[in-house]
């Protein structure tokens, strides 16, 4: 019994030594699989971050170039209202130099400057080659052309017009003087508005584009004569400076001149 009493606490020393390490080798065990684990883990989360800035690099590159192709399909947005819309009509009369007339707006919100270009500048020319109008402005333009006589007696209407004509357009800043070179100093934000053929009208037939051409013509005629003349004076006439005679004192003068002739009557 006594044997039995001495063996039972080494029996409970020798398991609790033998626990111990068991204890902390399972904890290493433990330790080192949940590290390489989380480690594992970070890698993944890593390798799942690159992929996605990756992948949102290529969405926005690949979105970028499809809305440059898109805009690059756009049609170019006008700036200028043409009426006619895409002819330039011309009476038939061969040997003489004829007209053609165009009225031109500006249907947009800022100044927009145009210019003419035709492929015939020397049997062609344009009043005015271009000019800078203000928003909701218009004018009509006239195309001067000389008509030659043609071979074989071909009609007109038989014959192919190569002549073209092109209308361009830029956006300026504000009132300006119109010269030409704003055209070559922008050419990046030049815009063609429209390419116009040249149709012959038959002179001695009426037609609806005749009678409008004609009254195009007029028009355009009226509005240069109204340029030319000189703008009336509404306000006082002014004689030298600092002297000013408004309709008070032309009055006032009047008076005095009609008290002196009074004067000498009542003195005769």
């Amino acid at each position: 019994m006594a044997i039995a009493d001495e063996k039972s606490p080494s029996d409970g020393k020798v398991w609790g030594l033998f626990k111990l390490p068991f204890r902390s080798t399972g904890n290493q065990h433990t330790t080192t699989s949940s590290s390489s684990h989380s480690a594992h883990h970070n890698q993944q989360l890593h390798s799942q971050s690159n992929l996605q800035m990756d992948g949102s690099n290529g969405h926005t590159n690949s979105s970028s170039s499809v809305s440059t192709v898109a805009r690059s399909l756009l049609p170019t947005r006008r700036r200028l209202r043409l009426d006619p819309s895409n002819k330039l009509y011309f009476p038939y009369e061969p040997g003489k130099q004829v007209q053609s007339a165009i009225r031109i707006k500006n249907t947009s919100k800022s100044h927009v400057a145009f210019k003419f270009q035709t492929t015939a500048p020397k049997s062609c020319f344009m009043r005015p080659p271009g000019a800078i109008l203000a928003p909701g402005e218009s004018l009509i333009a006239t195309v001067f052309k000389f008509v030659e006589v043609p071979e074989n007696n071909e009609k007109p209407m038989d014959q192919k017009s190569k002549l073209k004509f092109k209308i361009m357009s830029l956006k300026v800043k504000g009132v300006m003087d119109y010269v030409p070179e704003l055209f070559e100093e922008q050419k990046d934000q030049v815009a063609v508005e429209q390419i116009l053929r040249v149709v012959f009208l038959d002179a001695e037939r009426p037609s609806p584009a005749l009678e409008k051409l004609k009254r195009q013509l007029a028009e355009a005629e009226a509005a240069l004569e109204a340029r030319k003349k000189p703008l009336e004076d509404t306000g006082p006439k002014i004689i030298g400076e600092g002297l000013v005679i408004d309709e008070w004192k032309e009055r006032r003068e009047r008076y005095l001149a009609r008290q002196q002739v009074e004067g000498v009557v009542d003195s005769v």
